[in-house]
């Protein structure tokens, strides 16, 4: 069994749609799944205009067919003064599942974290989802308990947004 990664092309946006949809009925939120691919397409590898990608993604691979993914994107820690990577979705197909593949994804997002100067690969994950938890507990991941995920999206955002500059009115 031979186990590769492969940075995602164009080509490949069906496939990786067809993958978040996966992840997404597996973490039961598959009503949530909204995007257009080809927006999804233009946010991932650059719209004609010449607008860069705002994320990248890993293609996993066993024996030569695509098994699953990771897309991830850089953030920035202020207290590090260095980049990081934040992994947005990890996804094993279940067929592929004990076969190496998670934690070939999950070693090279950490190779591409060394090797772009990051300080940290970080995550996030479902509190239920406990075989994902102990997987990533035992490639040396630990949990954050002091923190909490926040998140403004929908209207909220929007009427965050529109709320104006500090300092307005």
């Amino acid at each position: 069994m031979t186990v590769t990664i492969r940075p995602a092309t164009r080509a490949d946006l069906p496939l990786i749609g067809a993958l978040i949809r996966e992840l997404a009925d597996y973490e039961k939120l598959a009503h949530e799944v909204r995007f257009d691919e080809a927006v999804l397409g233009e946010k991932l590898f650059g719209a004609n205009g010449g607008r860069g990608a705002y994320a990248e993604v890993a293609i996993g691979e066993v024996d030569g067919t695509a098994q699953g993914f990771a897309l991830f994107f850089h953030n920035f820690s202020t207290f590090e003064g260095k980049p990081g990577i934040y992994l947005e979705d990890l996804y094993v197909r279940p067929a592929a599942r004990g076969a190496g593949l998670g934690k070939a994804l999950l070693a090279h997002l950490a190779a591409l974290a060394v090797a772009r100067d990051c300080a940290r690969l970080e995550w996030s994950v479902l509190d239920w989802n406990t075989p994902a938890i102990g997987f990533y507990e035992k490639l040396g991941a630990r949990g954050m308990a002091d923190w909490t995920g926040m998140r403004v999206d929908g209207e909220a955002l929007v009427r965050l947004g529109s709320a104006g500059t500090p300092g307005e009115g």
